[in-house]
């Protein structure tokens, strides 16, 4: 691998607005470039400095070391937190996806507001799949690249379990006593059909407030 690669995958990286997959770079690359090797040795180049090379969701980017977050101060606005029921939907599709709105409310023991599935999607971290294939053809919902960035996940398999899920923020303190988080790695992905135009969420129910019985 030439030097001059690194060179170029090294100003890519740093210029990027975001993480930039393999395909992304060796499209901007002579058709001989290896991209791969040239990743490779930026990361063992960067590994212990203040700024290293991380891998999200199966894309690169440049960041600062974990163990000198301490020195980085900001001033944004607070983001959006989301509500006990945002989190325990989140959660629930993140391990048990791809998921209809049935299966969440099963799991959880209520019916699905449309405001927590609605604010879960606006935010990017949820997206509509596609339809089961079984009868009424139900819309099913998974996590995007979006959710793995915010959470600093490179792969779905990287799932933390149940305590370090309630650490950071995925889980509320106070679960429904028969939630339970599967182990995603083992889980057979359901077959389902492609989004068509139109598509919408489904709900039984519109609540004016999330959780809340109809009135």
């Amino acid at each position: 691998m030439s030097a001059e690669t690194e060179r170029q995958v090294e100003a890519l990286l740093f210029a990027a607005a975001g993480p930039l997959g393999l395909e992304d770079i060796a499209r901007r690359l002579p058709a001989s470039a290896d991209v791969p090797a040239a990743i490779d040795v930026l990361q063992k180049t960067y590994e212990g400095r203040g700024v290293v090379l991380a891998c999200i969701a199966g894309r690169w980017r440049f960041q600062t070391a974990e163990d000198l977050a301490f020195l980085m101060t900001e001033e944004r606005e607070e983001p959006r937190r989301l509500s006990k029921a945002a989190q325990e939907t989140l959660a629930i599709i993140a391990y048990h996806q791809p998921v209809t709105r049935a299966e969440i409310e099963a799991v959880r023991g209520v019916q699905a507001s449309k405001g927590t599935l609605d604010v879960l999607l606006e935010l990017g971290l949820v997206r509509m799949r596609g339809r089961r294939r079984t009868p009424g053809r139900p819309v099913t919902y998974g996590t995007t690249d979006a959710f793995l960035e915010h959470y600093g996940l490179a792969h779905l398999s990287d799932l933390p379990g149940m305590a370090e899920m309630k650490a950071a923020g995925l889980l509320s303190l106070d679960l429904p006593p028969d939630f339970n988080v599967p182990n995603p790695a083992g889980l057979g992905l359901p077959e389902e059909d492609p989004l068509e135009d139109g598509d919408a969420p489904e709900f039984h129910v519109d609540f004016l407030g999330e959780d809340e019985p109809p009135h």
